[in-house]
């Protein structure tokens, strides 16, 4: 059955997702059947798309990500929120024609405000570093 819900909120899952996946070494197929099953949840088939989309393309995104990042920093110094969100936005700039890059930026920023510690900036800087590169 499908869940129709907003945008933001299908961001949201689709981050939901790729946090999870950061700290679950199974197939991310099995995290949405598993969180659909025991805790009741529907994903949102763009939520499901972003999710998959980071998880095939992983390792494009993250090499993306580290060349915008100021000297002496790693992916492994962003916290997994924030690396969460700059990879469901870069994937969105990169891979979904739809959503102009400032729309996936702009939306990044509100996920970061609401579930990272004052690492919006940072998310913000990073994005659009990458966007005006592009």
């Amino acid at each position: 059955m499908e869940n129709k819900i907003s945008r933001f909120k299908a961001r949201e899952q689709g981050f939901f997702l790729i946090f999870e996946r950061a700290f679950n070494e199974g197939e991310l197929n099995d995290i949405i059947e598993g969180a659909e099953e025991s805790r009741d949840l529907v994903f949102d088939s763009y939520a499901k798309e972003l999710a998959l989309g980071v998880e095939k393309n992983l390792s494009d995104l993250d090499e993306v990500i580290e060349a915008h990042l100021k000297k002496g920093w790693t992916l492994k110094r962003i916290s997994k929120p924030s690396l969460a969100i700059l990879r469901l936005s870069l994937y969105e700039i990169l891979y979904v024609d739809s959503v102009p890059a400032s729309v996936a930026i702009n939306e990044a920023v509100e996920l970061a405000k609401k579930y990272t510690i004052d690492e919006s900036k940072f998310v913000n800087g990073v994005l659009g570093a990458i966007s005006r590169e592009m």
